[in-house]
């Protein structure tokens, strides 16, 4: 087995069983560690018991490497499988007719990888499209990107694209922050640039409901919105449980539909948002949606399931969902308020 791909395959699966980012790092430090190392050099090490002095392999993760080489599925890897099943499960019914993901994030702001890891997870899953959707500025959090580190990250998309043998396209994007006052938290001239703008509010979740619907209408309408983010904000389960923002449904949807943003089913487990109710009522406005994996982590590309299982459930229709799309279709949508503006 390759070594690599048994490094980067154990680490998928534990980020897709939401495990502690301590257990994967080991795992994702030492794929990287390696990826540039030949066979020849790695089986050399191997033989020599060298390997834990490639910078960023240990105990654990050498006995990997030394097993795969060997030709057989290393034991740790093997036991995973058992426990977790295969890394990529065969998808059926909405799920197999997903094309894209408008939302993930990379180590340029909270991601956990490099942008070209990110890529290789969504060949894995399938995926004919990845819009990378890094922070913007405000969330320090998050090593949110300014203006000019998103024109570092375009310059990188590009070359990357331009190297990449088949596989997933990788676009540009962003979950640009809603602020307080609805303006978008990026420039006019980046966000023109990019092919995906997700707009999110990730700040003064328990505004007053006059205050937050106001706020989210005027993200809405601003023309580089293309995608309403977990539009309540709520985690349902996880360490940090928090309820969902109040707003106007209503009025919230009805604008999306009237300025073809679409609403965001973000697939990550402990979100769950928009809930039920709000997805009928997205229906009812005659919405567009967009099934994300919101993914930090390559493993968590394999959310979108969970997401695609839900927008099946409440009756959503594939038309209408925008990931479902070709991208050349994708892009003529995204792009038209760019166009526009």
């Amino acid at each position: 087995m390759n070594p690599l791909a048994a490094l980067e395959e154990i680490a998928f699966l534990l980020e897709r069983d939401l495990a502690s980012p301590y257990r994967t790092k080991a795992f994702r430090g030492a794929a990287a560690a390696i990826e540039g190392v030949s066979e020849e050099e790695l089986r050399t090490r191997a033989a020599e018991g060298s390997l834990k002095r490639i910078a960023g392999v240990g105990d654990r993760t050498a006995g990997v490497i030394a097993e795969a080489l060997a030709g057989g599925v290393p034991e740790y890897l093997r036991d995973l499988r058992e426990k977790l099943g295969q890394a990529v499960p065969d998808a059926t019914g909405l799920h197999a007719r997903l094309r894209g993901d408008l939302h993930s994030h990379s180590e340029w702001s909270d991601g956990t990888t490099p942008i070209a890891t990110m890529a290789r997870a969504a060949d894995l899953v399938g995926l004919e499209y990845l819009v990378l959707t890094d922070h913007s500025p405000s969330l320090r959090v998050a090593n949110g990107l300014s203006a000019e580190r998103l024109a570092e990250q375009l310059d990188v998309l590009e070359s990357l694209n331009a190297s990449r043998d088949g596989g997933a396209r990788v676009l540009s994007g962003i979950e640009v922050d809603i602020l307080e006052d609805g303006s978008l938290d990026q420039t006019p001239a980046m966000l023109a640039r990019l092919d995906v703008v997700v707009a999110s509010v990730h700040s003064k979740l328990r505004s007053e409901r006059a205050v937050m619907t106001e706020r989210m209408l005027a993200a809405i309408e601003h023309p580089f919105t293309n995608v309403l983010g977990h539009c309540t904000g709520q985690k349902v389960e996880g360490g940090r449980v928090r309820p969902p923002s109040e707003f106007d449904a209503e009025a919230v949807f009805a604008a999306c539909a009237e300025h073809d943003v679409a609403v965001e089913i973000n697939s990550r487990p402990e979100r769950r948002d928009p809930p039920d109710e709000l997805i009928a009522l997205a229906i009812e406005a005659g919405c567009l949606f967009s099934i994300d994996s919101d993914g930090h982590a390559p493993g968590h590309l394999s959310f979108l399931g969970l997401g695609a299982a839900r927008a099946e459930a409440a009756g959503v229709r594939e038309e209408r969902i925008v990931t479902t799309w070709p991208v050349e279709r994708l892009l003529e949508w995204s792009r038209a308020g760019r166009t526009a503006a």
